[in-house]
């Protein structure tokens, strides 16, 4: 239980911490495939070759798997020394702390090729500047998201610290959706010929500012004033993941969760792609479709606070992944329904705004009070291993996801041969159908509001 209650100024430093993060993990997402793939008309030059690895994989899936997985892999080690740390300044801000610079250095560096020309030698750098990026970031990311259950008391808390901390990963999403936009300035006010490099110093100035808002929570939250005194956990890290897998709800969530991700990263590395070669439209409209879903999802905040109480968190969960699975499968008939491409667009990312919003708040919510009920049960404090888990499984579900897109860019993703970016949206129905099948087997501890007087 906290010692004092966190004050509303420090929930916001807090948020600003994710939006710090959610900058350059969707400058990954959204930038990765489109800089070294780019289709063609887009002013960009290829840096990675077409390649098939076993006939299968192309090149640039296997890249993004490495970085993703080595990463993954990595989060259960981290989460154990924060969960088990005696640090005087506390178990999670000092790891915090550390990790920004590094982050802005790798995440810069993966956008800068060795030569600027479609060579091997890219493949290889890329894949080292992945490992070491998702490395760094990923040693802020599981501190930070082990904070949430400990700097909050009730489930209502815990909802709304996540709703401030998701508003701060889309405004991250936001910012990282309109790198195109910022490229386009910084060629016509600094005059810079080249679109590759105009791309490059825009995510260079976007990292750096990413690392100075990462700081923020760094500094503005005192760990030992708002954290009551947390026994650390004694057990090493595989037993600690094995007691963690042994919670049946923890199990299903984590399937939701990893088919969800999964499928969310097929559609964020496949934005650029549908707004061009699909819909025939700028790649400009990228950035400002994004601004329109995540303004879009603000706006249902309140109502999910408010339905989450009377109705439980469940119900709006199994809702926001029908309604996903259905937008996805739109994508497969974009540029083909008898509307105007704009119109088309605009009604698939304004239909997608209520389950993004929902998924953007409650799962974190929920694993905060899973992680909280486990610690009751065990007398032993393993949030970071909670959230370790967790974004285990959401980094091999964006691992995946990536993957799976880029594979699929083999059977075609430019204008007139694009069945692999209608493809992604035949897998994303899939995928969000599995998340809503697996969730259904979750329990949920219903609490309604109670009636005024009763």
């Amino acid at each position: 239980m906290p010692v004092e209650k966190l004050p509303l100024k420090k929930q916001i430093s807090y948020a600003c911490g994710m939006i710090g993060w959610s900058i350059m993990t969707n400058i990954i997402i959204v930038m990765l495939p489109y800089f070294y793939l780019p289709p063609r008309g887009s002013g960009l030059t290829p840096f990675v070759p077409q390649l098939l690895l076993f006939g299968v994989l192309n090149i640039m899936s296997v890249i993004a798997a490495s970085g993703r997985l080595v990463d993954a892999f990595f989060d259960p080690f981290i989460a154990s020394l924060s969960d088990k740390t005696h640090n005087a300044k506390g178990r999670r801000i000092p790891f915090m702390k550390w990790a920004i610079l590094p982050a802005v250095i790798f995440c810069g560096l993966t956008f800068c090729p060795l030569t600027r020309a479609e060579s091997l030698h890219n493949a290889f750098w890329l894949a080292l500047t992945l490992i070491c990026f998702f490395m760094s970031v990923t040693t802020y990311i599981i501190p930070y998201n082990a904070l949430l259950p400990e700097l909050t008391d009730t489930a209502a808390e815990k909802v709304k610290l996540s709703s401030f901390q998701q508003v701060g990963f889309v405004i991250g999403i936001i910012i990282a959706a309109l790198v195109n936009n910022y490229a386009d300035l910084v060629q016509k006010f600094f005059h810079v010929p080249d679109r590759d490099d105009a791309v490059q110093y825009t995510i260079w100035g976007l990292c750096i500012f990413a690392g100075l808002v990462m700081l923020v929570p760094v500094i503005a939250i005192d760990e030992r004033k708002y954290l009551a005194s947390k026994k650390p956990s004694h057990l090493p890290v595989w037993q600690a993941i094995r007691k963690t897998f042994s919670q049946r709800n923890f199990k299903y969530y984590l399937i939701s969760d990893f088919s969800f991700y999964m499928a969310l990263s097929i559609i964020s590395s496949g934005l650029l792609f549908f707004v061009t070669v699909l819909l025939h439209l700028p790649e400009s409209m990228g950035g400002l479709l994004m601004l329109t879903m995540v303004l879009g999802s603000l706006i249902f905040y309140p109502l999910i606070n408010y339905s989450s109480k009377k109705y439980g968190k469940k119900p709006l969960v199994l809702l926001s992944f029908a309604i996903l699975s259905l937008i996805f499968a739109m994508i497969y008939f974009l540029g083909r329904f008898p509307v105007s491409a704009k119109v088309q667009v605009y009604t698939m990312v304004l239909c997608a705004a209520f389950p993004l919003a929902a998924l953007g708040i409650l799962p974190n919510a929920i694993l905060a009070e899973i992680a909280e009920k486990d610690a009751n049960a065990t007398g032993e404090n393993r949030e970071g291993m909670f959230f370790a888990v967790k974004y285990l499984f959401v980094k091999l579900g964006q691992t995946l996801g990536i993957a799976l897109f880029a594979f699929l860019t083999v059977y075609g993703k430019d204008p007139g041969h694009d069945l692999g970016l209608r493809l992604n949206g035949i897998c994303g129905f899939v995928l969000c159908l599995v998340a809503f099948i697996f969730f259904t087997r979750f329990r949920e501890k219903k609490t309604r509001l109670k009636k005024v007087g009763s």
